[in-house]
């Protein structure tokens, strides 16, 4: 074929698909939404946000805990919590160090061993800007689910063995940070899944 046929029969070709094609495309473009410049500012990335909503989050934090608790929260980092007593009366056998955008870590609290890894997650589904909730949203958010209802969040957490996600050594000495910020407190005096 002659490079004047195969011409020929790409014009035929691209003739018969803007036939075909067109009027559909054409209404296509029409109905696509026109963005107002407006829109387009709203994605700016703004480099204050994150620390504002970081600020909304620790007020909220502040309003929720004991003062004491937000206080060692901002000194350390993480909370913590007791777990459920076994029975009535009895003391809690095991706490959890809760962290930001981390693993629920699990432990003994008489012997400090590193039981198990949890992984939950409360992502921020009504942000254009992504999942990630402030960190100390993500905290409260956690020892909340805690105190509300251990079991089910225990349930729908994936469970690993300690050192997956967090350094077992760097748990262990956010353990001892954790007792001596607290002067080693009674688990019975703070309650079920309580702050210590």
């Amino acid at each position: 074929m002659s490079a004047v046929g195969i011409a020929s029969l790409a014009i035929v070709v691209v003739v018969l698909a803007g036939v075909a094609f067109g009027p559909n495309l054409f209404a296509l473009l029409r109905r696509a939404p026109r963005r107002s410049p407006h829109h387009y500012r709203s994605h700016v990335v703004d480099p204050g946000r994150a620390l504002r909503a970081e600020r909304k989050a620790e007020l909220l934090m502040r309003s929720v805990l004991d003062p004491a608790d937000y206080e060692a929260y901002k000194a350390l980092g993480f909370l913590h919590a007791y777990g459920t007593a076994e029975r009535n009366g009895s003391q809690p056998t095991y706490g959890y160090l809760i962290y930001p955008h981390k693993p629920l870590v699990s432990y003994d609290i008489e012997t400090g061993e590193l039981l198990n890894e949890h992984c939950v997650s409360f992502p921020d589904r009504h942000s254009d800007f992504g999942e990630r909730l402030p960190d100390a949203d993500d905290v409260l958010a956690k020892w909340m689910a805690l105190r509300g209802d251990e079991r089910v969040l225990i349930a729908a957490a994936n469970m690993h063995l300690p050192g997956r996600q967090l350094d077992p050594d760097h748990v262990r000495r956010d353990i001892v940070r954790m007792s001596e910020w607290v002067g080693r407190a009674s688990p019975a005096s703070s309650g079920h899944a309580d702050v210590a």
